[in-house]
């Protein structure tokens, strides 16, 4: 993990590979010329003022995530400097925001993959504006490289493509050392993004590697670490618990099923969260298999897990006051002679039964039995989080995910939460006029309804399961805890943590006693 400090010391005289400053486009009666933001002054100045106009000459116009690498100038000890692009400068305040801040950091960390260290001189006006840039260079300096030749498997820490370790040490410029508030913030930022980091290790490791079983020892390990209790439900004790959906989706593999319980509890808690996590380490579609094409990424369906498993390791390093229980529904989803069949009847944890008309729908059959076991201890509220269907990919593409909630001002919380740490979202409806599709002859419920607005049939489906009287949330994030295209900001390819930081927020905002 890419180490994190402040520092008040002058950029030129800094012992690093690399200064990292920003730069911007201008608005008003500067519009369309390059401005170097904020935090740079001291390399500017290095340039005789004349900073944007040497960029401007190599092609930088400031676009957002856009890199320009440049010698440094004469005196500086660091050899180079490396301007990223902030996108317009800001009309109102010249405030740049948090995920502004976020992304650029990211990109920058990402580019000077291979150094050792960089001093990052990006505009920080307060503490919050140190946490952005801090946590944007530690998510953006994520690799994984266990399984490449030269990867970190074998101790050398480097990608075997290209030869470059991550960056390994950044000093952020113009913070407070000795602050308070600046130190928890770089505190927060390692905590949040180192977590957020090991669930995007989970989403990448391979099924082979990453069954139940072995997901639900790495939770273990983690709990053991950082004084979190945890249970574990095997096959059997699923079995002699009634819990149809999670047996009835694993059932037909060689690798048995869990359900992981993590509790977090502080002494000067007044609130309780409960949030539940779809964890299907790999999805054939089992009998209803999924078509060519469609299975190559399919470790990633346990996001939602890894997503919640992160967020309740991280309430706990951050010491928050509230308590916060982490369920996480594990199964691997295959066909096989023993496999569930479509038309099968599952009687599920809370005693309803569930006709199964397609099993490629089985994330809802593994939720279904977490939210009401969940409920049983009746928290304050419960958010679950899932890579559920793509019907909400196609609703909101690949980098926002859908909130659904019985209960508005709880559903405008958690979208709000989510905005406010800068990961995309949307509030969608639960309309009442779609549960009929769910009608069954044979049982009480069909796991299918009508195709389309399937991800909110889904989010209707789930609501079943929910205790009375209990607030909830579902989140999603079928789109964006996968990226297959190119890495972009702070976000990589492959797995990206989506969700921890909402799960984060929620729990922090809960704390503090601001959630309602």
């Amino acid at each position: 993990m890419t180490a994190l400090t402040l520092s008040t010391a002058a950029a030129p005289g800094l012992r690093v590979d690399a200064i990292v400053v920003g730069v911007a486009k201008g608005t008003g009666p500067k519009s369309g010329d390059l401005v170097v933001a904020p935090g740079a002054e001291a390399v500017d100045k290095a340039y005789d003022g004349r900073l944007a106009g040497v960029l401007e000459t190599l092609g930088a116009s400031g676009g957002e995530g856009e890199v320009t690498k440049l010698p440094a100038p004469s005196g500086f000890k660091a050899p180079l400097v490396l301007a990223v692009g902030l996108g317009a400068l800001p009309e109102k305040d010249g405030s740049f925001s948090g995920e502004t801040l976020r992304r650029a950091a990211g990109v920058a960390a990402r580019a000077l993959a291979g150094s050792k260290k960089a001093a990052f001189a990006l505009p920080i006006e307060d503490a919050a504006d140190a946490g952005a840039v801090g946590e944007g260079a530690l998510l953006g300096a994520y690799s994984f490289d266990v399984y490449k030749e030269n990867g970190k498997s074998n101790g050398s820490g480097k990608d075997a493509k290209n030869g470059k370790a991550p960056l390994a040490e950044v000093t952020l410029l113009g913070g407070k050392p000795r602050d308070k508030a600046f130190k928890a913030a770089i505190e927060r930022a390692t905590a949040v993004s180192e977590e957020l980091n090991r669930a995007r290790d989970l989403i990448n490791t391979p099924p082979n590697d990453l069954n139940p079983e072995a997901f639900a020892a790495v939770a273990q390990a983690a709990a053991k670490e950082h004084g979190i209790k945890v249970q574990v439900l095997d096959e059997k004790a699923l079995e002699k618990g009634g819990y149809g959906g999670i047996l009835g989706v694993g059932v037909g593999s060689t690798s048995a099923p869990r359900l992981v319980k993590l509790s977090y509890t502080s002494s000067k808690a007044k609130k309780h969260l409960a949030f539940v996590g779809k964890g299907i380490t790999y999805d054939s579609g089992g009998i209803s298999l999924k078509p060519a094409g469609h299975n190559e990424t399919m470790k990633c369906d346990m996001s939602g897990a890894a997503a919640v498993f992160a967020a309740v390791v991280a309430a706990s390093r951050l010491g928050l006051e509230v308590n916060v229980t982490g369920w996480l529904a594990l199964a691997e989803n295959m066909p096989s002679g023993s496999a569930t069949r479509p038309g099968d009847v599952l009687r599920m944890y809370s005693g309803k039964t569930v006709e199964v008309l397609n099993t490629d729908a089985e994330g809802r059959l593994v939720l279904a039995d977490a939210l009401a076991k969940a409920s049983e201890e009746t928290p304050d509220a419960i958010v679950d989080v899932a890579t559920l269907t793509g019907a909400m990919m196609l609703a909101l593409g690949n980098r926002t995910f859908g909130v659904m909630a019985n209960d508005d001002s709880f559903r405008t919380a958690v979208y709000e939460a989510a905005e406010e740490v800068g990961e995309a979202a949307w509030p969608m409806p639960l309309p009442d006029h779609l549960k009929k599709g769910m009608d069954s002859p044979t049982a009480d419920i069909a796991n299918m309804g009508e195709r389309y607005g399937g991800g909110l049939v889904a989010g209707l489906f789930l609501k079943e399961f929910v205790g009375e009287g209990i607030t909830w949330a579902h989140l999603d994030i079928a789109g964006p805890a996968f990226n297959e295209q190119g890495p972009f900001g702070y976000t990589p390819k492959g797995g990206t943590g989506s969700a921890v930081r909402t799960l984060v927020r929620l729990a922090e905002i809960t704390a503090a006693g601001d959630l309602g």
